[in-house]
């Protein structure tokens, strides 16, 4: 005899059947320091994220008992700020962990649809030419429109047989390319790349590449450092300074680039999920990538409402090891003038 099987709803088996939503935690409810002690963020922006997320968060769902936006959002935050799902958040708003799960994965994809809209290079000229100055106002190094640089991003390892992730270290890894401008905000971040790539074939190969060859600002660079080749729009450091020009060169270079490392350190502080320290991302490739740029996008979301860059205290495992590189030697001779040019015409 044919014996059905029921489909169990873990929070319809926890509270029951009564409400369309589960409204189990309201933030009027508590203080802004529980918000952000527990959840990485104050109550105004959180209500700002269910006005932004809301209506993608309000889906039609075959489920008898959907999750608030509020709820979702919570859920969410709870996960990339701790880096667990921890029984006790759920507990705390009213949700099942097979639910935190749900929630993160509805809100990660609610943010990577709106990537574009947070994470851009400026466009107007105006907008283009206070990035410059904003630049040249730390170290005195002209015409940079952003840094640029790559981190690792720890993740469980795909399947035995796919080494693609592997990095040099013999962790699998996400190879992220990103680029700031001087006070932090992400301009651009590709958060996909096999761990197994090094720096300069990520960016090689990535989008960023084809938009400033193809279309971007040919009057500014980007700076990167010496893992990367020298191009008439990315200038790196000199590898043997000999110069008292060429030391100038350098150390405004250092001076400028340290900016995105110092937006990684601060993006891992904030967002625990992605240090390291509760261990590796635990999802494939492309579902890490999108959590990594949801935390991106909520990132730049704060900095536009004043949560500031450099406030986030550094903790913990947020420092990964330093990457060894090869240090690139440029062949491309048109690069090599720019640069030469910019030398003698600002540092000697």
């Amino acid at each position: 005899m044919a014996v059905p099987i029921a489909v169990l709803d873990c929070d319809l088996l926890l509270y029951g059947r009564g409400h369309r939503t589960l409204d189990r935690f309201k933030l009027e409810d508590v203080t802004d320091e529980y918000l952000v002690a527990t959840y990485g963020f104050p109550r105004q922006f959180i209500y700002y994220l269910v006005d932004l997320l809301g209506a993608t968060l309000s889906r039609p769902t075959q489920r008898s008992r959907a999750i608030s936006p509020e709820t979702q959002i919570l859920a969410a935050l709870g996960f990339y700020t701790s880096g667990s799902f921890q029984t006790r958040m759920g507990d705390a708003i009213g949700i099942s962990q097979a639910s935190m799960s749900r929630c993160v994965a509805n809100v990660t994809e609610a943010l990577v649809e709106r990537a574009s809209q947070f994470i851009h290079f400026p466009e107007d000229e105006a907008t283009v030419q206070t990035l410059k100055d904003d630049f040249y106002g730390l170290a005195g190094m002209p015409g940079v429109l952003g840094v640029v640089d790559c981190t690792h991003v720890a993740i469980k390892a795909p399947n035995a047989e796919d080494l693609s992730y592997v990095n040099r270290k013999g962790l699998h890894s996400l190879n992220c390319l990103m680029v700031c401008d001087s006070r932090g905000v992400l301009l651009s971040a590709e958060t996909h790349w096999p761990g197994s790539l090094p720096d300069c074939t990520v960016l090689e190969q990535a989008a960023l590449t084809s938009q400033f060859e193809t279309e971007l600002h040919k009057d500014g660079w980007l700076l990167g450092d010496s893992s990367f080749l020298l191009r008439t729009w990315l200038m790196t450091p000199l590898h043997i300074p000999e110069t008292p020009a060429e030391y100038r060169y350098n150390m405004a270079h250092s001076a400028t680039h340290n900016i995105i490392e110092r937006t990684f350190r601060t993006i891992r502080s904030r967002f625990r999920c992605l240090d390291g320290s509760k261990g590796t991302l635990q999802y494939s490739p492309e579902k890490s990538s999108h959590i990594i740029l949801a935390c991106c996008v909520l990132h730049n979301i704060s900095l536009e409402h004043g949560l500031d860059v450099w406030s986030s205290p550094a903790t913990g495992h947020m420092e990964q090891p330093e990457e060894e590189y090869e240090q690139m030697e440029s062949v491309d001779s048109e690069a090599c003038r720019v640069r030469q040019e910019l030398l003698l015409t600002h540092f000697s």
